[in-house]
């Protein structure tokens, strides 16, 4: 079952930077923030862009994911996920108010052993000493071989 809850930050002049970083130990895996709108604040001047870059921790990925403009776009609905990774956004032109939010999403991920799952699928050492089994295998392995035998 996932847990999710509200993410939001707010990024000026002053305080251009905002770091979201995925490590808690309740939750080692399966850990994502998903970014929905990035607004630009009512007090922004006009005509002044407003740039919020995003790096990530595990590339980083260097890249703007909103360019605002007050009296032209006040809004972008970005929409991007940032899954078990480090995340910096930061005011890198104009002096805001830029409005981010969207949610942090904990999946209860299972680590499942891979090896375990494949040992279930190979017979237990058993079914093959078993006589009887082995003579059955056996038996219907001839048969097959028979009949492919008559074929040709």
């Amino acid at each position: 079952m996932a847990e999710e809850s509200f993410y939001g930050v707010t990024l000026t002049a002053e305080e251009n930077t905002e770091t979201w970083d995925f490590v808690d130990e309740d939750y080692s895996r399966g850990q994502k923030l998903v970014i929905k709108q990035v607004l630009l604040g009512a007090e922004a001047k006009d005509n002044e862009f407003n740039v919020v870059e995003v790096t990530t921790g595990k590339d980083s990925i260097q890249i703007p994911i909103a360019v605002l403009k007050a009296g032209e776009t006040r809004a972008v609905n970005p929409d991007v996920e940032f899954y078990e990774t480090k995340v910096t956004f930061k005011l890198i032109k104009g002096s805001g108010p830029v409005y981010i939010h969207g949610q942090t999403i904990k999946d209860d991920v299972e680590v499942v052993d891979m090896e375990e799952e494949d040992d279930e699928d190979e017979p237990e050492d058993e079914e093959i000493e078993n006589p009887k089994k082995r003579a059955k295998i056996e038996q219907n392995a001839d048969g097959k071989n028979a009949k492919n035998q008559k074929k040709k």
